[in-house]
């Protein structure tokens, strides 16, 4: 039986996936095909929610470890209402120079992500032991989020699992097969991106 904590938390998720898993089958893509996001990139992306420790090198005074606030924007002492979301932290850190500049003689400044918002985490919900939100990480693929998840339960439908993914036209799903993956199968071992959802329905009997 599922703790309180649990059960709210999946009860949470299923509102917030209402829409994305009412995608329509004819957008449904088999593994080979789903596409890789637009908005993907090499490097991280700063999102909402992200923690982010802003070391201004020799000034320790305006050293700051600050959350990205719900509009992107993040402030910090001498730099007001900057947006944030976006941009890598090479970026950020470059926009903020910019601004220091007009206090400091050639700020030096780094960004390091030291905690994830839920626009940059992994969601996995349904019949897994553990539903829960993952860090991601590069290269990160399906059967890491299954194994981080602590595998499937026995009433899982594995074969009619899905990744909801968000595009710049909407949620489209990706078939993965995880009965096959969990047996050496690796054709939907698919490579998963931030904002992505695993959803592993439960089997009807």
């Amino acid at each position: 039986m599922h703790n309180n904590k649990k059960t709210s938390g999946l009860a949470i998720a299923a509102v917030l996936l209402a829409s994305a898993c009412g995608t329509s089958t004819k957008n449904m893509y088999a593994p080979a095909d789903c596409p890789v996001p637009q908005f993907a990139s090499e490097e991280y992306t700063i999102g909402p929610g992200d923690m982010l420790n802003v070391v201004v090198w020799r000034h320790e005074e305006i050293t700051t470890t600050i959350p990205v606030r719900p509009d992107g924007k993040i402030s910090t002492p001498l730099v007001d209402d900057m947006l944030a979301s976006g941009k890598t932290p090479s970026e950020l850190a470059l926009d903020m120079e910019v601004v220091l500049s007009e206090y400091l003689r050639t700020p030096e400044v780094s960004i390091i992500v030291t905690g994830q918002g839920a626009s940059n985490q992994i969601q996995v919900v349904g019949e897994v032991l553990t539903p829960q939100a993952l860090s991601y990480r590069e290269g990160v693929k399906v059967l890491d989020v299954v194994v981080s998840a602590g595998g499937l339960t026995e009433f899982a439908a594995g074969h009619k699992a899905h990744v909801v993914r968000q595009s710049l036209d909407g949620n489209i799903k990706c078939r993965v097969n995880l009965r096959d993956l969990m047996s050496g199968d690796m054709s939907s071992n698919i490579l998963v991106f931030p904002g992505d959802v695993l959803v592993v329905p439960e089997s009807s009997f």
